[in-house]
């Protein structure tokens, strides 16, 4: 489990970063299982090994891609991109 942290009288648990994105220059990001899963299934990310969870950037270095919050966004594909701006802002709105 993670750490928890008392806000509001409520009872948040940390998310777990534990997949490895490696991209064509070489940086590094960690992102949480379900993020990592979700880019393997649009073909975002190719899956290279298992301890811990790791991937390869499957695209090309002129593609345009974004980094929100050390998450690794193609924008080719505006479903993962839109729901991690909406998951983005409702964790802002809970502030």
């Amino acid at each position: 489990m993670g750490y928890l942290r008392i806000k509001r009288d409520v009872l948040i648990m940390r998310v777990k970063k534990t997949a490895l994105i490696i991209c064509n220059d070489g940086t590094e990001y960690w992102i949480t299982q379900k993020q990592f899963w979700n880019m393997v299934r649009e073909k975002v990310v190719e899956q290279t090994g298992d301890q811990p969870l790791q991937g390869k950037f499957r695209g090309r270095d002129d593609q345009l891609l974004i980094t929100l919050n050390h998450t690794v966004l193609n924008q080719a594909t505006p479903i993962h991109t839109g729901e991690v701006l909406q998951n983005a802002r409702l964790k802002k709105s809970r502030r």
